[in-house]
């Protein structure tokens, strides 16, 4: 097999959480791209379907599973239903969600509710496609991290919370799976142009601080993360586990 053809994923299934848009709708059209047939996952039927219409328009193979990632009896029978269909080969954790504010006054709801979406998510979905995958001996995983699984800024600790704990969940599910046959990594996304940052782009101030804490100098375009899943996903990274790769510019890199 030729090094090009390793990144190939003719004839793998992989699904993705939270795909109706943003990273995850641009992580699907990679995997696409690849080879693979891509299931997307969302909570609005109609959303997805547009998501779907959009990709098999430009002559991908995709399906869809409305599912809510946070509520475990849901995941398991979602994860049942596209198993019956097409065993899955490669998972993607992207479901998550920001809730801004200071700490002091945040509503512990709020704690619930983005723990539940950015971590309960990832395990409970995690493990339901792991059970498949270890019966086969082989399965990728794939994380949606943050560069706040290792940097802090001020207002989002709950979050920050959230991305830490899933980077170390992913070393967790790499080294409690690895010797049966799965690679689980993660990816650690910068600062990217998505509908989750649409108030920090507009917002010059902001905008002016990240080019110039950034050593790329400048927001990321969603399209540039698909590559990463595509080697993690791929035959490519078959002696990669438990790592986070950083797409983020060089913020992680500097003070």
């Amino acid at each position: 097999m030729s090094v090009l053809d390793r990144f190939r994923l003719n004839g793998r299934c992989a699904l993705i959480t939270g795909s109706s848009a943003g990273i995850g709708f641009g992580l699907a059209r990679a995997l696409c791209e690849a080879g693979a047939h891509v299931v997307l996952n969302g909570r609005d039927a109609t959303k997805l379907q547009q998501a779907a219409a959009a990709l098999t328009a430009e002559g991908h193979a995709v399906s869809t599973q409305v599912f809510d990632v946070t509520d475990e009896a849901s995941v398991k029978a979602a994860v049942a239903a596209i198993e019956s269909r097409q065993p899955l080969d490669i998972l993607i954790n992207n479901a998550g969600m920001q809730l801004r504010g200071p700490l002091q006054d945040y509503d512990p709801a709020d704690w619930r509710r983005i723990m539940q979406t950015n971590l309960d998510s990832a395990f409970y979905v995690g493990q339901a496609v792991a059970q498949g995958m270890i019966a086969r001996g082989q399965g990728k995983i794939i994380n949606i991290c943050s560069v706040q699984s290792e940097l802090g800024r001020p207002g989002i600790a709950p979050y920050m919370a959230t991305k830490g704990a899933l980077k170390m969940l992913t070393k967790g599910m790499a080294i409690d799976w690895g010797p049966l046959g799965l690679q689980v990594n993660g990816i650690g996304p910068g600062y990217f142009k998505t509908e989750l940052n649409e108030k920090l782009v507009a917002d010059p101030a902001f905008t002016d601080w990240l080019v110039k804490r950034t050593p790329s100098r400048r927001w990321g375009d969603v399209d540039e993360l698909g590559p990463a899943a595509v080697l993690l996903a791929s035959e490519a990274s078959s002696f990669m586990n438990g790592h986070i790769l950083y797409v983020d510019g060089g913020v992680t890199a500097t003070l």
